[in-house]
């Protein structure tokens, strides 16, 4: 799996990376996960706010950091 976090170094965008790479950890999920803070690029993704989450190159959400059980459902129904 291929997980990006979207952002430019936010608080939100720094919480979601922190989150996203606990729970990989936790649920024993095989992922690559990088941090994209190239504005250009977050464009090209079509979200309008910060912090993202793409897997495997969907945007699954944007604008907010999730829950952490709503982040859980996200990454375990995309392994």
């Amino acid at each position: 799996m291929e997980i990006k976090i979207l952002g430019t170094g936010c608080p939100k965008c720094k919480t979601l990376e922190k989150l996203t790479r606990e729970t990989v950890e936790k649920e024993g999920i095989e992922a690559n996960i990088t941090k994209e803070n190239d504005i250009i690029k977050i464009m090209e993704y079509g979200i309008m706010k910060t912090p993202g989450l793409v897997i495997d190159e969907k945007v699954v959400f944007s604008g907010r950091v999730p829950s952490a059980q709503e982040l859980n459902a996200l990454l375990t129904n995309n392994k």
